[in-house]
C-alpha cells in the first residue's frame, strides 16, 4: 500500500517536474528561423501571445466580478503600499492557491491540496495587513521630522503647499509618497483640510490627526503655524518615546505568543514527515477528528487572548 503510493506520488512528482521543463523550454527556446513579423510587415508589431491573452482574460473576467460584487480592496492595497491593481492580486491569489492545489494533491492527498488552497487566501490577506501595520508604523515613526521640516519651510517664508512639497522631496517613503498625494490632490482642485484627512484615515494615525485639525484651525483663526506645528510635534516626539519603550517592554511577550502559536504546527509537521502512521490515528476515527477541532478551537481563543494581552494601546 505504501510502496504503490509512493510510486504515485513519484509519477506525479515526475509529471510535474517534466511539464515545468516543458514549459520552461517553450517560454525560452528560441524561435525557428524565419524573417520577424516587423521585417515582413513594417509599421506592425506582433500582438500579445496566447499566454498574455489568457492572462488578460482572466483578469477582466475577475474585475468584472469584483466590480459586480463590490469588494473594497482596492483600499487595502494602497494602505499596504502596492502597486497594483486588484483583480491582478487576486489573479495571482488564484494562482498561488492552483499551484498549492497541486503541490498538496502530489504529496499527500486532496485534503492536503485543500488545507493549501484555503491557506493561500488567507495568507494573502495577512500579507496585506502585515505590510499595512508596516507602512503605518514607518508613517508614524518619520512624522515628528516631517513636521519639523514643515515648520522650518513655514518660518523661511513658504505657503503651507510649498511646505507639504518640500515634505514630499525629503522625506522618505511613505510619507514623501502620501504628502506628494496630497500635492497632487490639491493641485487638480481637491481642498487642502478633505485631503489631510483622508492620508490621516488611511494611515490610520491619530498624531496626523492632530497635524490636519491644527492646519484646519490654523486657516480659520490665524497665528503662526509654524509654533503650532512645533507644539504638535513634541508631542508627537514624546508619543513615539513612550511607545518605543512599550514596544520593547512587550517584545519579550509577542515572542512568547509567536512560539506558543507556532508550537503545535511545528509538532504535528514533524510528527507527520518523522512518524505519520502515529500521527495518522487522530485522522482515523471521530474522536481524533473532535480533539483536532477542540484543539483548533482552544488555539485561536489561545491566541486572541494573547493579542490582547500584547497589544498596548495608549
Amino acid at each position: 500500500m505504501i510502496s504503490s503510493l509512493l510510486s504515485s506520488a513519484g509519477l506525479g512528482i515526475v509529471a510535474l517536474v517534466a511539464a515545468a521543463v516543458m514549459a520552461t523550454y517553450l517560454v525560452i527556446s528560441p524561435a525557428p528561423g524565419h524573417i520577424p513579423r516587423e521585417r515582413r510587415r513594417p509599421g506592425q508589431s506582433a500582438g500579445p501571445g496566447l499566454l498574455n491573452r489568457a492572462a488578460a482574460a482572466l483578469t477582466e473576467g475577475i474585475d468584472a466580478v469584483l466590480r459586480r460584487r463590490g469588494t473594497p480592496g482596492a483600499g487595502a492595497l494602497e494602505q499596504a503600499g502596492i502597486r497594483m491593481r486588484l483583480q491582478d492580486y487576486v489573479f495571482l491569489v488564484v494562482v498561488a492557491a492552483l499551484v498549492a492545489f497541486a503541490l498538496g494533491l502530489v504529496l499527500s492527498g486532496v485534503l492536503l491540496g485543500l488545507f493549501l488552497v484555503l491557506l493561500v487566501p488567507l495568507g494573502a490577506v495577512g500579507l496585506l495587513k502585515v505590510l499595512a501595520a508596516r507602512r503605518r508604523a514607518a508613517f508614524a515613526d518619520q512624522l515628528d521630522d516631517s513636521l519639523q521640516l514643515m515648520s522650518s519651510s513655514l518660518r523661511a517664508g513658504h505657503s503651507m503647499l510649498q511646505a507639504l512639497a518640500s515634505v514630499a522631496r525629503e522625506a522618505e517613503e511613505p510619507t514623501s509618497e502620501e504628502f506628494a498625494r496630497i500635492i497632487n490632490e490639491t493641485r487638480v482642485g481637491r481642498d487642502l483640510g478633505s485631503a489631510l484627512e483622508e492620508t490621516a484615515t488611511r494611515m490610520g494615525s491619530q498624531d496626523f490627526v492632530w497635524v490636519t485639525q491644527a492646519i484646519a484651525i490654523n486657516r480659520e483663526v490665524g497665528g503662526n503655524l509654524a509654533e503650532v506645528l512645533d507644539a504638535v510635534g513634541h508631542t508627537i516626539r514624546e508619543r513615539n518615546q513612550i511607545r518605543r519603550q512599550v514596544k520593547a517592554l512587550a517584545a519579550e511577550g509577542k515572542l512568547s505568543a509567536y512560539v506558543l502559536m507556532a508550537l503545535p504546527f511545528g509538532i504535528g509537521g514533524f510528527l507527520f514527515i518523522s512518524n505519520p502512521s502515529y500521527i495518522g490515528v487522530l485522522t482515523e476515527s471521530m474522536l481524533g477528528w473532535g480533539m483536532i477541532g477542540a484543539g483548533v478551537v482552544m488555539l485561536a481563543v489561545g491566541g486572541f487572548w494573547l493579542s490582547k494581552v500584547v497589544s498596548i494601546k495608549f
